[in-house]
């Protein structure tokens, strides 16, 4: 569909009938496609503000919520300068030109410190609630030293959920939050790129592991509030630092694969809702390691997954236009290709 780009990690549509797709690079850049053209002048730049000390730190998450056209705001997910460089979701609002955001107008809404370089999550996805939801890593470093996973008073190892349309400055615990602060579920390694259907409003929850297994939850839409996906007590469905866990009360994948034929880390796709009749219905992920691209779909309660193609992509991320066709990108080559049209 499209070149150079550098490293591109999120593509999102802004959900306004303007056909526009946004690509995030890691760098702090996000440029616009639209008829076929990137444009030549960024969306937004703020490359001034990310880090990119450590090869999982950079801008890593663009959302745009319900409404764009009329809130004329959106928001991101990077790592700042400060410290190790620490998690930042902010909003950021538009300028008098459609195709211009105003990185003046940026407000930082919530800030995680980091202990660590690695394992910075970064996904935003507004859910069939309007509420936005966050996935943010264990803090880094191996076998999430800290237990940040498992606790239930860091930010770190989770999905969080905030009311950020409300009003309130700087957004607002949503009254359903199980544990009264942002956490909405826990348990999570590095959750890199989840979605909603926004057919059915399920979720699909991919996380990466850490030597052996690359996992993918689901929750039915208007569930997953609370839920523990077991990490570091599990690793996929496989006990991780003592063999005899107890995986009593934890939520397991629905589909998992070992490390081997090149995987190493999960990348979370999309439900296909396009116009291939073949496909909808089918949830497409990858691998960012091996290319490899897998589809999975629930049939009278049983999951069937099955590989797709396998590429010689180093697949960073899936993204959906507003007609429900899917997008890829290479991070290493730089392009935007589109999955699955006739």
């Amino acid at each position: 569909m499209a070149g150079g780009f550098n490293h591109p990690v999120a593509i999102a549509n802004a959900g306004d009938g303007s056909g526009r797709l946004f690509i995030a690079e890691q760098g702090g850049l996000v440029k616009i496609l639209s008829n076929g053209q990137v444009s030549a002048t960024p969306f937004l730049d703020i490359t001034g503000q990310v880090t990119q000390a450590g090869g999982e730190q950079g801008l890593l998450g663009l959302a745009f919520p319900p409404g764009f056209a009329t809130r004329n705001s959106f928001y991101v997910n990077y790592t700042n300068r400060s410290g190790v460089g620490n998690t930042v979701v902010a909003r950021v609002g538009m300028s008098a030109d459609p195709d211009r955001a105003d990185p003046a107008s940026r407000a930082e809404l919530l800030t995680i410190t980091q202990p660590f370089a690695n394992h910075n999550g970064g996904q935003l996805a507004f859910g069939p609630d309007s509420l936005l939801y966050i996935g943010s890593g264990d803090g880094g470093s191996e076998g999430d030293p800290q237990g940040n996973g498992q606790s239930r008073s860091v930010l770190l190892g989770k999905v969080l959920r905030l009311d950020v349309l409300s009003g309130t400055n700087p957004y607002a615990i949503p009254a359903g939050n199980p544990f009264g602060n942002e956490i909405w579920a826990y348990g999570l390694r590095n959750p890199w790129r989840f979605s909603f259907d926004h057919l059915t409003g399920d979720l699909y929850l991919p996380d990466v592991g850490q030597d052996q297994v690359e996992e993918v939850n689901f929750q039915p839409a208007g569930s997953g509030v609370g839920a523990n996906y077991g990490w570091n007590i599990m690793e996929g469905d496989r006990c991780f630092a003592d063999p005899s866990c107890s995986s009593a009360g934890l939520t397991l994948p629905v589909t998992q694969y070992l490390h081997g034929s090149g995987d190493c880390a999960v990348v979370g796709g999309f439900v296909y809702r396009g116009t291939n009749p073949a496909l909808r219905g089918v949830y497409f992920y990858g691998d960012f390691c091996s290319g490899r691209v897998w589809g999975l779909q629930q049939n009278a309660g049983t999951w069937m997954n099955g590989l797709v193609d396998d590429t010689t992509f180093s697949i960073s991320t899936f993204g959906e236009d507003e007609a429900g066709e899917l997008y890829l990108a290479d991070y290493g080559g730089g392009n935007l290709y589109r999955i699955g049209t006739p």
